[in-house]
């Protein structure tokens, strides 16, 4: 008799639980009809440019596809087209602007085959009408200043071609500024006086000034010297997890003055402090040497047989963060500068990922979050795009320079 009970009572619990989770999920639903939802960073055209990986069908592989977007209620996806530092040649300098052209050409053919589930964005007026016609929005940015060189004139025409934010830099200090993580130390002690006139002229343009990535003198420098806000389009809060990657609070602060936005990135490391895991360090660098040993010319299949190997390791020897430690980041923004200086940067196939959140069709759980604390739908609607798409429109005013012809009817 006993059992019998139990048995009824946890079958009681399981429906309970069941009932409240599907009743989370219609609110979320909800509220994602009434928003427009946008990721402002992933790495996706690097596999666009491998080959064999199509966005318009749902994809095992890989973060973002169009399907997958529409699953986890995303309107708005910013494809970064990543180029790596090489050397400061005009030799390399050309070929990285060669390669960036070649990304850009390979972004927009990929939406032109899906005309009925996405088109190209270029103002958060395009991403609204394409919402209301069911259809996803892709934007387009740069990140790395590297394919820049030391030639002003490729800004405007990386504007003109559709991108609406440039990173300053990467991993590695470049001819504009010195990066967060380059372990040579810095070289200009923030931005360069070339750094200062790329910053005076993306602000002309009306192009975003992307703050990911560089050093702390750098990113004072950029606030010294811009006259529009800027974004961080994928940083975490360093009072949570100190990495040179994210922004302390002082600089917080300093955004706020700004008038900018942190967009949080769900990339573990930038959540949670890495516990020492030695046993993994030891099989990452026996998987890069073995890789480097194969040299730079690799095949599409050995480029994506490279990624999952260091894929499985990840999930072999790593605890992700979570999306209660992203939420956990969201909050402490709000806590030192408030509601209107928040938004997500995913960095989805370029490392992007949490337990709850491993793809795009799993965003929604960021607001099934966001609402068991107890955020309002208006508060929910600046996180997920309100506050970053306020910047975007903010610095197109303040450039006085008409917009581009938007590729929508």
């Amino acid at each position: 008799m006993q059992m019998k009970y139990l048995l009824i009572l946890s079958c009681l619990i399981a429906m309970s639980c069941t009932s409240a989770d599907e009743k989370l999920s219609r609110k979320a639903d909800r509220i994602h009809d009434a928003i427009l939802s946008v990721d402002t960073h992933c790495d996706t055209p690097m596999r666009l440019l491998r080959g064999g990986f199509d966005p318009g069908v749902r994809n095992e592989k890989g973060c973002v596809d169009f399907p997958r977007m529409k699953e986890g209620r995303l309107d708005a996806e910013f494809f970064a087209i990543f180029i790596g530092q090489g050397p400061r040649t005009p030799e390399d300098y050309e070929k990285a602007h060669a390669m960036t052209l070649a990304t850009f050409d390979s972004v927009k053919a990929s939406v032109a085959r899906y005309p009925h589930l996405a088109e190209i964005a270029l103002d958060p007026d395009d991403a609204l009408k394409l919402k209301s016609e069911g259809k996803v929005a892709i934007f387009m940015g740069i990140e790395n200043g590297y394919p820049v060189g030391t030639d002003l004139s490729r800004l405007q025409q990386y504007y003109d071609l559709g991108a609406r934010y440039i990173t300053l830099c990467h991993s590695s200090n470049n001819d504009i500024c010195d990066s967060s993580t380059d372990k040579t130390g810095p070289e200009h002690n923030g931005l360069s006086p070339f750094g200062e006139e790329v910053v005076r002229e993306m602000n002309r343009i009306g192009m975003m000034v992307d703050v990911s990535h560089i050093s702390d003198e750098s990113f004072y420098d950029v606030l010294a010297v811009t006259k529009a806000p800027v974004i961080a389009s994928h940083s975490s809060c360093r009072a949570l997890c100190e990495s040179p990657r994210n922004l302390n609070d002082d600089m917080l602060q300093a955004l706020k003055k700004n008038g900018g936005v942190i967009q949080i990135c769900i990339l573990s490391d930038y959540l949670r402090q890495p516990e020492p895991n030695p046993e993994y360090d030891a099989k990452v660098k026996e998987l890069r040497d073995k890789w480097r040993e194969m040299g730079s010319g690799l095949t599409d299949q050995q480029q994506e047989q490279r990624w999952a190997e260091f894929s499985e390791l990840r999930k072999k020897y790593l605890k992700l963060a979570t999306v209660e430690d992203a939420v956990n980041h969201i909050q402490h923004v709000i806590d030192v500068i408030g509601i209107d200086y928040v938004g997500i940067g995913s960095d989805f196939d370029g490392g992007g990922g949490i337990e709850g959140c491993t793809d795009v069709s799993m965003m929604k759980n960021i607001t099934k979050e966001l609402i068991r604390r107890g955020y309002s739908r208006e508060d929910i609607a600046k996180i997920w795009g309100g506050n970053f798409m306020r910047v975007m429109r903010e610095v197109h005013q303040i450039s006085g320079q008409q917009s581009a012809t938007s590729t929508l009817p």
